[in-house]
């Protein structure tokens, strides 16, 4: 029985593995591969100046103090893929009990430059984003010599209001209606 049912399952897969080789014949194979070569070799340096959208979710907030608001939790597109608003997590400890805020993309400003803190303190928790693009600095004097701000991504983002303000707005909702 299980030697009928091994012959079956060959049998089966070389059908199927010969209809998916007749499905493109060669010239049509070497059409598309004439039509593929100018996407492939797209220039990367006119994306230069860009973005990665991944990076921005989880970016720190903060306010025109230097006051960490929260961080962003997500970008909400029109259908057209154009960024229309971030969706910020305001208060809350690691999600729970956080109140999600959406204000227009357009009030949040990006900044590249790592938060400077006039005291020699660490930042509150949720401090700007570490790692490859750049570290937190307690101050001028102690600021890393090695940061580098990555091309790819901001350090964190500036939105003028104070936490009590987005706390007082309407929560956010994701709906499917």
């Amino acid at each position: 029985m299980l030697t009928k049912t091994a012959v079956a399952g060959l049998a089966a897969s070389a059908l199927l593995a010969s209809v998916a080789f007749a499905q493109q014949s060669p010239s049509a194979t070497t059409d598309s591969a004439k039509t593929a070569a100018p996407a492939a070799a797209t220039d990367t340096s006119s994306f230069k100046g860009t973005w990665r959208a991944s990076k921005l979710v989880g970016l720190n907030v903060y306010n025109d103090s230097n006051e960490s608001l929260g961080s962003i939790n997500d970008l909400l597109t029109d259908k057209s893929g154009d960024i229309k608003a971030a969706v910020i997590g305001v208060g809350g400890f690691l999600g729970v009990g956080e109140h999600l805020v959406a204000v227009p993309i357009d009030k949040v400003k990006f900044v590249d430059e790592p938060i400077a803190s006039t005291t020699a303190s660490a930042p509150a928790t949720g401090g700007a984003r570490t790692g490859a693009g750049g570290g937190t600095t307690t101050g001028a004097a102690t600021a890393p010599a090695a940061a580098k701000k990555n091309p790819w991504y901001p350090d964190h983002a500036v939105f003028s209001a104070t936490k009590d303000q987005l706390k007082a707005m309407p929560e956010f909702k994701y709906s499917t209606e």
